[in-house]
């Protein structure tokens, strides 16, 4: 399946050095050549505004959303194709699900976290089939990866939901494996439909 708009989260920190911000800017050009917009959280600052910046700067496509008391306070981004202001961050997230085809997440501290695993257990529950990636900058995600690993190795993960999260340390092979994915049926006690 080609992705046409993904959903990019991140921080709203550079973080230290310069790497996850050369990430931010690599992924936003590959995006413009493979014809991707980047969908995120309007945010002009960190590796929010790094991805953001270098998408407009190639020439692509940028929808950001934000919620009013951020954008309020002068974080959004106003260099970007649209900015959608919405009310809470449960719309922010619900509105970003809604305008893609695809999940990344780049480094970031609790609100990527956050974001990142509310799409997987979405994805999980069978609210979206969507693609859900990490890119694994420098090794920024290897604890948690394994971490994920000990959820199955204790019995709390399905290894079927374990593969629902893809990752790569490669841009390219991170969306490759993404435009690949095929969501895993939905378990019979969670089909919402049943009678």
């Amino acid at each position: 399946m080609k992705l046409k708009q993904i959903v990019v989260f991140c921080a709203s920190s550079p973080g230290f050095g310069n790497s996850f911000v050369d990430a931010a800017k690599a992924l936003g050009k590959a995006f413009v050549d493979r014809d991707i917009q980047l969908v995120y959280g309007g945010g002009r600052v960190g590796l929010m505004g790094a991805v953001a910046d270098s998408v407009m700067e190639h020439g692509g496509v940028v929808v950001g959303v934000i919620p009013q008391f951020l954008n309020s306070k002068e974080i959004g981004h106003s260099g970007i194709t649209q900015l959608i202001e919405v009310d809470t961050m449960h719309e922010r997230k619900a509105k970003m699900n809604a305008l893609c085809d695809g999940i990344i997440a780049l480094p970031g501290g609790f609100g990527t976290m956050e974001e990142l695993f509310e799409m997987i257990t979405w994805a999980q529950l069978g609210l979206h089939k969507k693609p859900v990636g990490i890119l694994n900058v420098d090794g920024f995600y290897d604890h948690l990866i394994q971490f994920i690993q000990q959820m199955v190795d204790t019995g709390l993960l399905k290894v079927e939901n374990q593969k629902m999260l893809q990752y790569a340390d490669n841009i390219d092979e991170l969306i490759d494996l993404m435009e690949q994915y095929e969501a895993p049926p939905v378990p019979k006690w969670l089909n919402i439909e049943r009678s």
